[in-house]
């Protein structure tokens, strides 16, 4: 798919998007529409080549934007922070557009921009931003180029993760990022091949370099490639970078064996990208065509029967559905049991721990029974969401368990679910279905919230001024004391149950996005066996008008 001929014109490539669209239309094949929807606009827009920065949360995508602008644009933190798609690109004066999902558009200073497009101050993207446009004068040497900012996928956040992953059919040139300290993991791999259906052009960009010593960075560099070649039987280029060291030498060879070039170029490339999408979207529509041939001929014989052959009790939407939701609460029985199991050996501890602590700073407290009580309850709130925040900081992952368990349960009833709906469908058509990644997202859980008690059971503090503390602050301190265990105990349970509740609904999205998979794939499979009887001579013009054309098309 690489060999994209330069002859079709777009004029061309219009006509042929017409008939896919139509045949689309025509026999409902609506896994297709982000396909066919980001070449139509892309076709009909013109716009500056999309160069967008992909890649798990965390990878430094956000932070290369803004070394490569050479100013702080993009808000950047060390949790998740992008929370919609923002494009840069080049203006000859400073312009932001917020675009929202009901179509208004709102221009904002420079400065407010992380109020639209931070998880800090857009929390579950509640202002409803669908895509923010920013215009910089900085970005003249980036002149007809549009760079990306994602948010991250994998992240706690899964709207996050929707967003970009309904975004890549837009994509015209990917950099994935992927940092030092976590390279290629199966996730990078697994949007690698659904990016190979959107472009020609894939680059890896290997973040925080910094971390790794020369030797460490070729080693790494060997491994992206056998990697790559083992498991996609094909290699990418790698580009390092690093915003602490060598930034200036990085940049320059990324500018120049990359935005240079397309900038250069960039009509020939924008043309090659366009139809390295209508080529893929193409296939993609002939392997459904073919199975809605196959349906149209034997559907006048016996419709009923074929579709009871296809649709048997192993390729049933209510009865997968079903089995998708008895694994997800399986999983979720088990979750809060397993994490207090782990956290049990914390407890003794933690209470010795804070107990040595509130020892050390309670005398240095001063005033009444009333300032005391205050201080020890902002102290124990203090002092026990950092330990919480520390427990869960350095083992989230141990509390994972019930969910990496389900990821794979889901994945293994999906492929099962495939293998049965594409044996039938060879079996009964002699048509064998094309692979598609269906790909199980595991996002990390968020991290809970922090509970303290009161001080006493009642008011005593309210009676401060009737309590000589020089005679009684012994007794009172020792109280506190005695309260630590119950409060580690509290936290520690409570820890617990933010984190299932965190687990079990990461269980959920698996299991909605699963059962949308199955939805979806059934409903194009039906539209095409129970819609086509008689058309057999229809789908044989489309099929051979889009063989005439992607042959035309993919012809050096």
């Amino acid at each position: 798919m690489n060999n994209i001929s330069s002859r079709m014109s777009v004029r061309e490539i219009s006509d042929f998007l017409k008939i896919i669209g139509e045949a689309c239309e025509r026999f409902q094949m609506i896994s297709l529409n982000r396909q066919l929807d980001a070449a139509r606009d892309m076709l009909s827009e013109n716009p500056p080549i999309d160069v967008a920065v992909l890649g798990q949360f965390k990878a430094g995508k956000s932070s290369f934007l803004n070394s490569l602008m050479g100013q702080q644009v993009l808000p950047v933190g060390a949790v998740p922070v992008t929370t919609a798609i923002t494009r840069l690109q080049f203006g000859t004066k400073e312009r932001v557009l917020v675009r929202l999902f009901n179509g208004r558009t709102t221009e904002v200073p420079l400065s407010d921009i992380a109020d639209f497009t931070s998880e800090a101050k857009n929390p579950g993207n509640q202002k409803n931003v669908a895509i923010v446009d920013i215009e910089l004068p900085a970005l003249g040497k980036y002149s007809g180029l549009r760079l990306v900012d994602t948010p991250g996928l994998g992240s706690v956040y899964k709207y996050h993760q929707s967003a970009s992953e309904n975004w890549l059919p837009s994509v015209g040139t990917a950099l994935l990022a992927v940092s030092s300290d976590r390279p290629l993991s199966e996730h990078d791999l697994e949007l690698i091949r659904e990016l190979t259906g959107h472009t020609p052009n894939i680059i890896l960009l290997l973040t925080k370099s910094d971390l790794l010593s020369p030797e460490q960075q070729q080693e790494v560099i060997l491994f992206f490639q056998q990697t790559l070649e083992r498991e996609l039987h094909r290699t990418l280029p790698v580009y390092l970078y690093s915003t602490k060291n060598s930034t200036e030498d990085l940049k320059q060879r990324i500018e120049k064996d990359i935005f240079q070039k397309i900038c250069a170029n960039r009509d020939d490339e924008f043309l090659r990208i366009l139809r390295y999408k209508t080529l893929s979207l193409s296939q993609a529509t002939l392997n459904y065509l073919r199975i809605a041939l196959r349906s149209s001929m034997q559907a006048d014989l016996n419709r009923d029967s074929l579709r009871y052959q296809i649709f048997n009790e192993r390729v049933n939407e209510e009865l997968m559905e079903e089995e998708l939701g008895i694994i997800s609460r399986e999983h979720q029985r088990q979750t809060r049991s397993m994490i207090e199991s782990y956290l049990s050996p914390f407890l003794s501890p933690l209470i010795k721990k804070v107990e040595a602590r509130l020892e050390k700073d309670m005398p240095l407290w001063k005033g009444n029974l009333w300032n005391l009580s205050r201080r020890y309850e902002a102290w124990v709130s203090e002092t026990m969401s950092e330990e919480m925040r520390g427990i869960s900081k350095s083992e989230n992952l141990n509390f994972l368990g019930t969910q990496k368990k389900a990821h794979a349960s889901f994945s293994r009833s999906l492929e099962a679910f495939r293998k049965f709906l594409g044996d039938n469908i060879e079996n009964v058509l002699g048509v064998k279905m094309a692979g598609v990644d269906w790909k199980i997202d595991v996002v990390e859980p968020d991290h809970p919230d922090i509970a303290f008690t009161k001080s006493f059971d009642i008011h005593l503090d309210l009676l401060w001024f009737l309590i000589p503390m020089f005679l009684f602050r012994r007794i009172f301190e020792r109280h506190f004391m005695k309260g630590i265990p119950k409060e580690v105990e509290i936290n520690l349970s409570r820890l617990a149950y933010q984190w299932e509740k965190s687990v079990n609904h990461a269980i959920d999205v698996m299991r909605n996005q699963a059962v949308r998979y199955i939805h979806e794939e059934l409903t194009t499979i039906e539209a095409l066996l129970t819609g086509n009887l008689g058309q057999t001579d229809d789908i044989k013009q489309f099929i051979a008008q889009i063989e005439s054309l992607s042959e035309n098309l993919s012809r050096e």
